[in-house]
């Protein structure tokens, strides 16, 4: 029998810039609609910083190559990421593991782990052929302010 309608949740697809500086996103800005399972969704945890009540949870955006391959092997060019934006918190997700993370920068998005160092982001890639980015952060603002959210789904097509 195949899964109904309401077992599904519709998650947009949209550009970095979109992601990183739109609480809602308006239809023009869509470029597909993905479907993932409620119960998924769900069971994923939030970790928010600040006021992101307003923002959509989930969005997805594509990985470009440049992307892709700072982040390889766990990206590759072309993954589709999902997006948690309320989950823009440095706490790890997992105990010992690293998140990945969707980090506004340049009014983009970047995908990468992050750290900080006193009042700078640490911007650090997978592979380590790509070099580590520091960004500095702007007086009064915090990590959870750059952070557009926690990559919690990779989806990669073969």
């Amino acid at each position: 029998m195949p899964p109904s309608n309401d077992e599904f949740q519709n998650v947009l697809v949209v550009d970095g810039a979109v992601a990183a500086t739109q609480p809602l996103v308006t239809s023009m800005k869509v470029k597909e609609i993905l479907k993932f399972k409620k119960s998924f969704l769900k069971k994923l945890k939030a970790e928010t910083e600040g006021d992101r009540e307003q923002w959509e949870r989930f969005v997805l955006i594509k990985a470009d190559a440049g992307e892709g391959m700072s982040m390889y092997p766990r990206l590759l060019p072309g993954a589709t990421l999902l997006i948690d934006r309320h989950y823009n918190s440095l706490k790890p997700y997992r105990r010992g593991e690293c998140n990945m993370y969707a980090v506004l920068k340049n009014q983009n998005c970047t995908v990468k782990y992050v750290e900080t160092a006193g009042n700078n982001l640490i911007l650090r890639p997978q592979n380590q052929a790509y070099p580590v980015e520091v960004v500095a952060m702007d007086e009064g603002k915090s990590a959870s302010d750059y952070i557009v959210g926690r990559v919690c789904h990779i989806g990669l097509e073969t």
